[in-house]
C-alpha cells in the first residue's frame, strides 16, 4: 500500500532523498545493508551530519534544537533512511534521555545536557537491567546513599548496549530500601569516567562486542545529577520506556527488510518457479506485509499524539509487541528463503555461479539469531501484554 502524500510532503521526501544521496557514503550503507557492526567513529560521523542539518533529534521541539516535524514528516524520514540503509540513530541520548530531561529535568539540567546530546559531546548508555532484574525492573539492587552533596553508588548493571563507547550513563538506583520496590528508586546521571566504575565486555554468539556489564564500587555522583525528585525515579523510568518501546518497533527496518525478502524470494527457485509463487511461502509473506501496513498506521497515530504534546502510553507496548514480531518473522522468512546459503560462509563452498550474494548469505542467520533479542529487551513481550491488559482493559 502506498501512502498518499500531499505535495508538501512529497517535496519533503525528495529533500530527504537528496540529503541521503549526498551524505550517505556507499561504503557505510553497504555495512548497514549487510548487518555489520559499525565503529564508534562511523556512528558519530552520521550523527554529526544529521545534527548539522538539524535532523538528529527529529522528535524534539524546535526550542531544544529539534526540527519540529509533524507525524508524517517523521515517518517519511525514518522510512527513507531505512530504505537507503542509513545507520540507525543511537537512541540512548536522543530518543530516551532527551524526552525525560525535557519533561522532568531542571532548567539547569536541560540547558547543559540537551545541547551536549545533540553535538556529540556526550555518548550515553542505559543503566537499567541488572542480574535478576530484567523484566522485573523494579527489583533493582544497585544502591545510592546520600552523603552530603554526593550519592555513593554500589551495584551492577548488565546488557549495557554500547557502554564501551559511553562517557555517561543514566541509571536507576535504589535510594530507599525500606519503601516498596517502585517507590524507592531514583534516576541518576553518572559520569562513566568516575573512579570505581568498571566496564566488562559480554561477547555475543557471533563474536561481537555490543553489550557489557558495568560495576559500581563506591562511585561518587553529584546530587545535582539527580533527575527530578529522589525516590520518584520509577515514574521517569516508565516514561522513558514508552519512548524506547516505540523506537524498538522499528517500522522503517521492517520496511527495508521486507523489500530485501521480496528480492530474495524472486531469485530463489522452488520447483522450477520463484519462491514468491509458492502458495505457502507467498501466504506468509502476504500476512507479514499486511501486519506491517497495519502497524504503520498505528505508528503514525502514536507519533501524531506525541507531536501534539502527549506521550506514548500502552500504545508503545502494542507497537513493541507487533513491531518485534514482524521484524522477527521477516528475518525468519529471509533465512528460510536462502536455505543452505543462510549457513555462514556456505557460499564459499558453493558451485552455484550466481549465488544470492555474499553479504546476504553470510548475514542471514546472524541477523536472525541476533534479533531474537528484540522481543526480550525493553521489557519482554509477555510483560507488555500485562501492561496492555492493565492499562487498556483494566484487568
Amino acid at each position: 500500500m502506498d501512502l498518499n502524500f500531499t505535495p508538501q510532503e512529497e517535496a519533503f521526501r525528495d529533500e530527504v532523498r537528496a540529503f541521503l544521496a549526498q551524505n550517505l557514503f556507499p561504503e557505510l550503507s553497504a555495512k548497514v545493508r549487510a548487518g555489520e557492526h559499525l565503529t564508534k567513529a562511523e556512528m558519530e560521523g552520521w550523527h554529526a551530519k544529521l545534527h548539522a542539518r538539524g535532523w538528529l533529534a527529529n522528535h524534539w521541539p524546535k526550542e531544544w534544537g529539534g526540527p519540529g516535524w509533524h507525524a508524517v514528516e517523521k515517518f517519511i524520514f525514518e522510512n527513507e533512511c531505512a530504505l537507503a540503509h542509513a545507520p540507525r540513530i543511537v537512541p540512548f541520548g536522543v530518543s530516551m534521555l532527551g524526552p525525560v530531561l525535557m519533561k522532568y529535568g531542571s532548567e539547569t539540567q536541560k540547558a547543559y545536557w540537551l545541547p551536549r546530546i545533540l553535538d556529540g559531546s556526550d555518548w550515553w548508555c542505559q543503566g537499567y537491567s541488572e542480574p535478576g532484574s530484567g523484566s522485573d525492573l523494579a527489583s533493582i539492587k544497585t544502591s545510592a546513599v546520600r552523603a552530603g552533596d554526593h550519592y555513593i553508588v554500589n551495584g551492577q548493571k548488565t546488557w549495557t548496549t554500547l557502554g564501551q563507547y559511553a562517557n555517561m550513563i543514566f541509571c536507576l538506583v535504589r535510594t530507599d530500601r525500606e519503601a516498596k520496590s517502585q517507590s524507592g528508586i531514583s534516576f541518576l546521571l553518572v559520569d562513566m569516567h568516575s573512579p570505581g566504575i568498571e566496564v566488562r565486555p559480554i561477547i555475543t554468539l557471533d563474536g561481537a562486542h555490543e553489550v557489557n556489564e558495568v560495576f559500581f564500587t563506591d562511585v561518587q555522583v553529584p546530587v545535582a545529577n539527580l533527575v527530578g525528585e529522589e525516590n520518584k525515579g520509577w515514574t521517569y523510568a516508565k516514561y522513558l520506556l514508552t519512548y524506547e518501546r516505540t523506537n524498538i518497533a522499528g517500522v522503517g527496518f521492517s520496511v527495508a527488510g521486507l523489500e530485501k525478502l521480496k528480492v530474495v524470494a524472486e531469485r530463489v527457485r522452488c520447483n522450477g518457479k520463484p519462491l514468491s509463487q509458492d502458495p505457502l511461502f507467498a501466504a506468509r509473506m502476504a500476512k507479514v506485509e499486511i501486519d506491517l501496513e497495519n502497524m504503520k498506521t498505528t505508528n503514525m497515530r502514536v507519533i501524531a499524539a506525541v507531536a501534539g504534546g502527549g506521550a506514548p502510553g500502552a500504545e508503545s507496548s502494542m507497537l513493541k509487541i507487533r513491531g518485534t514480531e514482524i521484524r522477527q518473522e521477516i528475518l525468519s522468512l529471509t533465512r528460510r528463503a536462502m536455505g543452505p546459503y543462510a549457513a555462514p560462509y556456505a557460499y564459499e563452498q558453493s558451485d552455484n555461479e550466481e549465488p544470492l550474494g555474499d553479504e546476504a548469505a553470510a548475514q542471514a542467520a546472524s541477523s536472525y539469531f541476533n534479533n531474537r533479542k528484540l522481543s526480550i529487551f525493553g521489557g519482554s513481550n509477555e510483560i507488555q501484554k500485562n501492561i496492555i491488559s492493565k492499562m487498556i482493559l483494566g484487568l
